[in-house]
């Protein structure tokens, strides 16, 4: 990547790494957020347990996710483990980055647009969006859903804001909130099924009026699901509360019985 985090990272740090030299009882690897700066695994922090072959663990050139140990700034060293990184920080780290250079792509195309180099874009638009926002794809992803007012508040160069504007909405698919619920019916009339139906079609239309991305569907007496997709889970979980207790009031109203639970 293009840009290189500055200075050294911090103790207990989780850092991505590339392996470099493997060494009978230790391996150095490149630390890539950090223009490629080296770094040290003791063999005794690659895996928990006696270890005969490191290269059983690792292999040159190969990418790894570890965690920062020690760093002794008067030698200039930094001590790092591959064992003490759990599984959930691993991939967190892995699919960081891949988005991350998902959205350097972005800076590329608008490089190509603006007939200019990566350096250009960097040093106009990708050095600030990452110094205010902590990453790329954090001020992206804002973008795609709330248009350019992040950039324009970053004081971007406009040619820089509209171009990133139109690749971003083109590129990046909003973020998406699914909620589901199950709606309980229960009707002792007669016509029981058609006041099932009635006090279904009151959840549908409020979904229908309110423009929602979602739907109800049946799955086994007397159970339904309600399922709205939103942007963000607030506006979602408020949505299908609103759904659920509209089926609920409307078979209540006819004599039957409703509830509704979320399901996790």
């Amino acid at each position: 990547m293009a840009y290189t985090k500055k200075g050294i990272p911090d103790e207990g740090e989780i850092v991505l790494c590339i392996v470099r030299k493997i060494l009978p009882h230790s391996v150095f690897v490149d630390m890539i957020e950090y223009g490629g700066r080296e770094a040290m695994i003791h063999i005794s922090e690659i895996a928990p347990g006696r270890i005969r072959n490191i290269r059983d663990y690792v292999k040159e050139g190969k990418q790894v996710v570890c965690k920062v140990l020690l760093l002794n700034r008067e030698r200039g060293t930094i001590d790092l483990s591959l064992r003490r990184v759990s599984l959930q920080q691993r991939l967190k780290t892995e699919e960081d980055y891949k988005q991350e250079q998902k959205a350097e792509k972005i800076l590329e195309f608008v490089a190509h647009k603006l007939k200019t180099t990566m350096e250009d874009v960097y040093a106009k638009a990708g050095n600030k969006i990452i110094e205010e926002c902590g990453s790329l794809t954090v001020c992206f992803q804002d973008v795609a859903m709330n248009g350019n007012a992040l950039l324009k508040e970053l004081q971007l160069p406009p040619e820089y804001v509209k171009e990133l504007t139109d690749v971003i909405k083109e590129r990046i698919k909003p973020p998406e909130a699914k909620v589901v619920a199950e709606v309980t019916l229960e009707s002792n009339d007669e016509n029981g099924v058609e006041v099932i139906k009635k006090a279904l079609s009151a959840g549908k239309e409020i979904i229908k009026t309110n423009k929602y991305k979602g739907s109800i569907t049946y799955t086994s007496a007397p159970h339904y699901r309600v399922e709205l997709t939103f942007q963000d889970y607030k506006t979602a979980e408020d949505a299908l509360k609103k759904v659920c207790t509209a089926i609920v009031e409307e078979i209540e109203k006819l004599k039957g019985k409703g509830s509704f639970k979320r399901e996790e």
